[in-house]
C-alpha cells in the first residue's frame, strides 16, 4: 500500500498524463493539489514511486509517466464512477428512439460508447453460451435427400441437406422429426448427447446432423458485432505513428478485435479493466481494454468493450461501459420478457 501522500502524487501524475499526454513535472503536482511540501519532497516521493514500478521518467531531467502498475493502482482506487445525469438521460432517450431491433441497438451502443470514451468501441450481438433445441422439420427433396430445418431458441433458424442410405418418404421424415422433437425439446447439445433414446439408423443420422449444427452454432464467437470510433483511437498521440496504430487498423473487423481483447474469464456483470501487459495478446499490450457483459445470463449474453491507449480516461470509460451495458441489459430483458440481472 502507498502512503496517502504517495497515492495523491500518483493520482496527480496519472490524471495529468491522461489529460495532456506529456511527462508530469514535480511543480505541476504541487500546483495540482496545492500540497504544502517542497519540490524536493515531491521529487523524493516520485523517486520512490519510480523505484516501486508505478511510474517512469523518459529522461533524468524529464517529468514522470505512469506505468501499467501505476494505472492499475489508479483504477483500483477510483470511486463514485458514474456518467453525469444529463448524459445518462440522453443515452436512455436515444435508445428508446430506435426500432426494437438488436442490430440497431448494437450500432447505437457502439457509437455512443465510442463518443463518450473517445476511443474505439465494439459491441457484440447477444447470444446464448449454449444454443437450445426448439423444433425440427424434415422436408423431402428427392428419394434419399431431405432438408433439415432446425429452429433454436432465440428464433435462430438453421438449414442443412442430409442424404440417407435408402429411399425415404415424407411420412417417414415427419415421424422421425416428431420423435426427435419430443426427445430433444428445450435441450442443449450436451443434454442431447447425454440422452440416449433408442434410434434407428435413419434417426441417428438426423440426430448426428442436429448435434453438428448445434456444435457449429456454439463455437461461433462474435459473429455479429458493431464497431465504431476507430478514428478516435488512431488520433491519440500514441497511435499516430508506429506499429500499434497499424495493429488496431488490422483489427478493425469487430470479430477479430473481440477475439483478441476478450479475457479468458469474464467477471460476470462487473466491468473489467485490462491494462497494457495484462492483455494476453501481445499485439495489444500497449493498449487498455474496458469490457463488460450485458444481457440475460441464461438467455442471451453480449459483450461491450472499449480499446485505447493505456493513457485512457478510465473513470469516464468505465462509467460509459457500465451505463450502456446496463441499458442494453434492460432492453434485452424486455425483449425476452424477463428481468435483467441484478433487478
Amino acid at each position: 500500500m502507498l502512503s496517502d501522500r504517495s497515492e495523491t502524487i500518483l493520482k496527480s501524475i496519472v490524471g495529468q498524463y491522461i489529460a495532456r499526454a506529456a511527462p508530469v513535472p514535480s511543480q505541476s503536482i504541487i500546483n495540482d493539489f496545492e500540497l504544502a511540501v517542497s519540490s524536493a519532497t515531491i521529487r523524493n516521493e516520485m523517486a520512490h514511486l519510480e523505484q516501486e514500478g508505478y511510474i517512469t521518467r523518459p529522461h533524468s531531467s524529464a517529468g514522470s509517466v505512469p506505468l501499467d502498475k501505476g494505472y492499475r493502482y489508479y483504477v483500483e482506487t477510483l470511486s463514485d464512477i458514474e456518467l453525469p445525469l444529463a448524459e445518462r438521460l440522453l443515452v436512455s432517450h436515444l435508445f428508446h428512439q430506435v426500432e426494437r431491433e438488436l442490430e440497431e441497438w448494437l450500432s447505437l451502443a457502439a457509437t455512443l460508447t465510442a463518443q463518450l470514451a473517445q476511443n474505439v468501441a465494439v459491441v457484440t450481438l447477444p447470444k446464448p453460451a449454449h444454443c437450445r433445441f426448439r423444433h425440427l422439420e424434415l422436408v423431402a427433396i428427392r428419394e434419399s435427400l431431405a432438408l433439415v430445418v432446425l429452429v433454436l431458441h432465440g428464433a435462430m433458424l438453421r438449414q442443412q441437406l442430409i442424404t440417407f442410405d435408402q429411399t425415404i418418404s415424407q411420412e417417414e421424415l415427419t415421424t422421425i422429426a416428431n420423435k426427435l422433437n419430443n426427445a430433444y425439446a428445450d435441450k442443449t447439445r450436451a443434454k442431447i448427447k447425454a440422452k440416449k433414446p433408442k434410434l434407428t439408423a435413419a434417426e441417428q443420422l438426423v440426430a448426428d446432423c442436429l448435434l453438428k449444427i448445434m456444435q457449429d452454432e456454439d463455437e461461433q464467437e462474435y459473429e455479429h458485432s458493431s464497431l465504431d470510433g476507430l478514428h478516435f483511437t488512431l488520433n491519440q498521440p500514441e497511435f499516430r505513428r508506429g506499429e500499434v496504430g497499424q495493429v488496431l487498423t488490422a483489427l478493425a473487423d469487430g470479430r477479430n478485435l473481440m477475439r483478441t481483447i476478450t479475457p479468458q474469464k469474464m467477471a460476470g456483470s462487473k466491468v473489467q479493466v485490462i491494462i497494457g501487459k495484462e492483455n494476453r495478446a501481445e499485439t495489444i499490450q500497449k493498449c487498455s481494454v474496458v469490457i463488460n457483459r450485458y444481457g440475460l445470463p441464461e438467455e442471451a449474453v453480449g459483450v461491450i468493450s472499449v480499446v485505447g491507449p493505456t493513457r485512457m480516461p478510465y473513470a469516464r470509460t468505465i462509467s460509459a461501459v457500465h451505463y450502456i451495458s446496463s441499458a442494453l441489459s434492460q432492453m434485452v430483458a424486455e425483449l425476452y420478457g424477463r428481468k435483467p440481472e441484478g433487478n
